[in-house]
């Protein structure tokens, strides 16, 4: 089995000090995913290059305290890209492919941070752009290789991914355009990608939440939001066997999801 997890991490430093890298020992991932690091380079250096005998490999925006993608690995990737060659978003520090190829075969295990457009109409215009060029990227991937992007994607797809999807459909998040994009990517018409926690539980509802606000007691009350996704292609969706999302630490406003793939290496 290849266990992969992904977690928005809500700044690496304060993830750490609630005790993430003890419960990495414990669950013993192949790979975690994780966003929103909120670190630069020498913040990482000499502290968090390596998590619970995983050794990470990071995608860090230029602005400081903001952003940030990783993949902590314990195999040795193929190879390692950095951005996805986009002249707005690169610098923002939200993709991180790491490529795990052999002779027979190309996986790729992504992680990526979406735009939120839930501070204003400047961001939600900024995501918006950035729905548009990513995903022709996703397209132009998938028919070079298979892969697992795993990452908040902010994005609530259906009724069931929300707890108040009725007061939510004009917020950021839940908009019928980002809805009609996630559609689109999932298409299984157009050979698209899996969403493949919805593959193993296509009902379920309370128990799929993955992000809570931090006002009023959205969390004790779990009126949550499934923003973090597995997306893969339809050959590695295949591998699939379990998905769980972690609620019984928090180390973030997220929670981990970890996937149990059954992929021969």
């Amino acid at each position: 089995m290849f266990k992969l997890t992904s977690l928005n991490l809500n700044g690496i430093r304060s993830a750490s000090s609630k005790g993430l890298e003890a419960w990495l020992h414990t669950v013993k991932p192949d790979c975690i995913c994780v966003q929103e690091v909120k670190a630069q380079a020498v913040d990482v250096a000499g502290r968090f290059e390596n998590l619970a005998d995983l050794k990470g490999y990071f995608h860090f925006a230029e602005k400081k305290g903001y952003s940030g993608v990783g993949v902590y690995t314990r195999f040795e990737p193929s190879d390692v890209v950095v951005g996805y060659g986009s002249s707005e978003f690169d610098a923002e520090g939200r993709y991180v492919e790491l490529r795990f190829d052999t002779p027979s075969a190309k996986h790729s295990v992504i992680s990526c941070y979406f735009p939120s457009g839930s501070s204003g109409e400047e961001r939600q215009q900024a995501k918006f752009r950035f729905l548009a060029e990513f995903y022709p990227h996703l397209g132009r991937l998938q028919q070079q290789r298979d892969f697992v992007l795993c990452g908040d994607v902010n994005i609530a797809h259906q009724q069931i991914d929300l707890k108040n999807w009725r007061s939510n459909q004009k917020n950021s998040g839940f908009l019928p355009e980002e809805r009609a994009w996630m559609t689109r990517v999932l298409d299984p018409a157009q050979g698209a990608l899996v969403d493949v926690y919805r593959q193993l539980h296509p009902e379920a509802t309370d128990t799929a939440y993955t992000w809570w606000s931090n006002r009023g007691q959205a969390y004790a009350n779990n009126v949550g939001w499934r923003l973090d996704y597995h997306l893969a292609t339809p050959a590695l969706a295949a591998g699939a066997r379990s998905a769980e999302i972690y609620k019984g630490e928090k180390f973030s406003d997220h929670a981990p999801i970890t996937v149990d793939y059954d992929w021969a290496r």
